[in-house]
């Protein structure tokens, strides 16, 4: 966990280079007017805000202008068209953060030694290999595992090339299949020590849902562990993340992926994520015990990190 100092200096430094940019509308100026859209996105009238528990509504930060009922068949569309490039470009748009940001995740888990993982929306395998690495590593272990599941056939078949020939493959320690976050029929009840799903949960249509499922198959005792863009409170740093997201990241899209329109839809996605608070709320109503605030910020909410734990009968 951060100390406080820590915390701050990791949100001054982010600040200081992302300050280093052109002012915003500047830079949105000179790049969106010679950078051309492929291909037109819809905009019906934004989802209302969200109702949490407490009956108080929080006003929606940020709108998702895609439909409910159309989400899940637009993002897989867009998962499809990025794939292979996928971690490449998040690693650049994220500041070079992204990697650090799985590899924290991943230790927060403090998976036992033999502990089954069900990654949801890690097509990629990057939470797996973060995951079988620290099993290698801090706990000298073998014989622990992780099951990959996946909408997007793409993404799946991303993975499916980097693990081919490691000896986790050629152990039977990794297996990839397409899944559901939704409906995630093929996993048994009680049978997964860890639910992971990282920057995954922003593309779900229905997350009480997901989160149904996630507690059903998670183990009395067992850990679900969230990765997920947030909402960043303070004030001048929030500014600049939410014009980024609404800049930046489709020119990053567009100069490395040669897809702007994939990263406008992608950026409006994770904006219109419920606040870290909300999110959390969600998890402890489907069940899961949320020790103290329910998640760790990291560098300011740009990530955040929720832990909890289906607590045992």
């Amino acid at each position: 966990m951060f100390s406080s100092v820590s915390r701050h200096w990791a949100c001054a430094s982010v600040l200081g280079a992302l300050a280093k940019l052109p002012a915003p509308a500047a830079l949105a100026s000179r790049l969106l007017s010679t950078t051309p859209v492929n291909r037109p996105l819809e905009a019906p009238t934004p989802p209302a805000a969200r109702q949490l528990s407490s009956g108080t509504p929080r006003a929606a930060a940020y709108a998702d202008s895609v439909p409910m009922e159309a989400k899940e068949g637009i993002m897989d569309g867009v998962y499809h068209q990025i794939a292979e490039k996928f971690d490449r470009v998040a690693t650049i748009s994220s500041l070079t953060m992204n990697t650090v940001w799985k590899r924290r995740f991943v230790h927060r888990m403090q998976a036992a030694p033999g502990a089954k993982m069900l990654d949801v929306a890690g097509g990629t395998c990057e939470i797996a290999k973060h995951y079988l690495d620290y099993q290698d590593t801090v706990n000298k272990d073998k014989t622990s595992s992780v099951h990959v599941v996946d909408l997007n056939v793409g993404m799946l078949r991303v993975g499916m090339g980097r693990m081919a020939g490691t000896q986790w493959m050629k152990d039977g320690r990794i297996t990839l299949a397409k899944g559901n976050a939704e409906d995630l029929a093929e996993i048994p009840d009680n049978s997964v020590d860890i639910y992971s799903i990282s920057a995954g949960m922003h593309n779900i249509p229905h997350l009480e849902k997901a989160l149904s499922e996630a507690y059903r198959v998670v183990r009395p005792g067992g850990t679900f562990a969230c990765l997920e863009y947030g909402h960043v409170d303070t004030p001048v740093l929030g500014q600049i993340v939410r014009w980024y997201w609404d800049n930046g990241v489709p020119v990053v899209g567009q100069i490395f992926a040669r897809d702007r329109a994939a990263y406008e839809r992608l950026a409006r996605s994770v904006r219109a994520f419920p606040h870290q608070d909300d999110f959390t709320e969600l998890a402890r109503s489907a069940g899961f015990h949320m020790p103290g605030k329910g998640y760790e910020l990291f560098q300011c909410g740009m990530m955040v990190s929720y832990m909890g734990t289906k607590p045992r009968a």
